[in-house]
């Protein structure tokens, strides 16, 4: 559905803001320089004139979304410490997925710059396989392979219940690092 009327600038990103917090899923952005009839470039600098002004928009492999704040959502959170090999990593995902957590985040603490932190943002096994094959398609590197291994993921659920559930079968795969 693409926009009959030019927008200026700032309508635009009005609308855009718009489109992002009526979405139940990530919108790309090809599909949101479709809807406004204007290029994927424009979107990608109309995207970070929105979060200079705070706007809470995340960038996920599967597109854009507006994070509602956590009071919000009602849902409860938790960080967890990881450790695994690359190859291991959509055994990983699908571990926290299947008990109904979604992966919101990878955090690594980098030499230099500090703590790094991407948005994953996949709830389910289709997710997971759509940020597997973007990495390899793209042949990046999961941020883990730059602290062979160790990273965070903040991990959310409707219940305190599914979080432990995660939690504990990544704890049995040997994921988990304990505070031993």
């Amino acid at each position: 559905m693409s926009q009959t009327n030019k927008l200026t600038g700032s309508e635009r990103r009005k609308t855009i803001l718009d489109w992002l917090r009526k979405a139940n899923e990530p919108i790309t952005g090809g599909e949101l320089a479709n809807k406004a009839g204007v290029s994927r470039q424009v979107i990608v600098q109309d995207i970070s004139l929105l979060k200079a002004k705070n706007k809470p928009i995340v960038a996920t492999s599967q597109g854009y979304i507006y994070m509602t704040d956590q009071t919000e959502s009602n849902k409860w959170q938790r960080i967890i410490a990881c450790h695994h090999e690359p190859e291991e990593t959509r055994q990983e995902l699908e571990c926290i997925v299947d008990h109904g957590v979604t992966v919101k985040n990878v955090i690594i603490e980098h030499p230099i710059y500090g703590d790094l932190e991407a948005s994953i943002m996949v709830s389910d096994r289709h997710d997971v396989n759509q940020f597997i094959d973007k990495v390899a398609s793209t042949k990046a590197p999961y941020l883990l392979e730059l602290t062979n291994g160790v990273h965070l993921h903040t991990i959310e659920a409707e219940s305190k219940t599914k979080l432990e559930a995660a939690y504990q079968s990544l704890k049995k795969l040997g994921f988990i690092i304990d505070n031993k």
